[in-house]
């Protein structure tokens, strides 16, 4: 018996607990409300944060950056004048699901004060919700 996961099945909304805590970093991104993320947003947002932190260092190589997301959602689209009924549509592009407490991005050798810095610039130019996150001091 093979069981095959359609793409087009609506995600659980649990929180799964894997995905809230930092693994590699010493602080993060952290989102906080449901959202649907495609490739090319991550992108952008991705090309922010390296943009703010070439500004803020320079081209030395100070920061590790992470960022485990995995692209489990493929974007279809029909051309505008098909007719019904004449399938699904080529994949068009890639997305990923987000449920709040899941870990966006991960970073190494970023203070407080510039991941706060980070996080508002953010916070201006995506529509979810983002906190920072540190690890304790050991």
């Amino acid at each position: 018996m093979v069981i095959i996961n359609k793409t087009h099945n609506s995600f659980s909304l649990k929180h799964r607990h894997c995905n809230h805590t930092l693994k590699f970093g010493r602080c993060g991104l952290k989102i906080l409300s449901f959202t649907k993320l495609t490739e090319n947003q991550f992108n952008l947002i991705e090309r922010l944060i390296l943009k703010f932190l070439k500004n803020l260092f320079g081209n030395k190589r100070l920061i590790k950056i992470w960022s485990i997301v995995p692209f489990n959602l493929t974007l279809t689209k029909l051309s505008s004048e098909s007719r019904m009924g004449k399938g699904k549509g080529a994949i068009y592009s890639k997305a990923f699901f987000l449920r709040p407490g899941s870990i966006l991005f991960e970073f190494e050798g970023v203070s407080k004060y510039q991941l706060a810095k980070i996080a508002s610039i953010l916070r201006k130019k995506v529509s979810f919700k983002i906190i920072e996150v540190h690890l304790p001091f050991r």
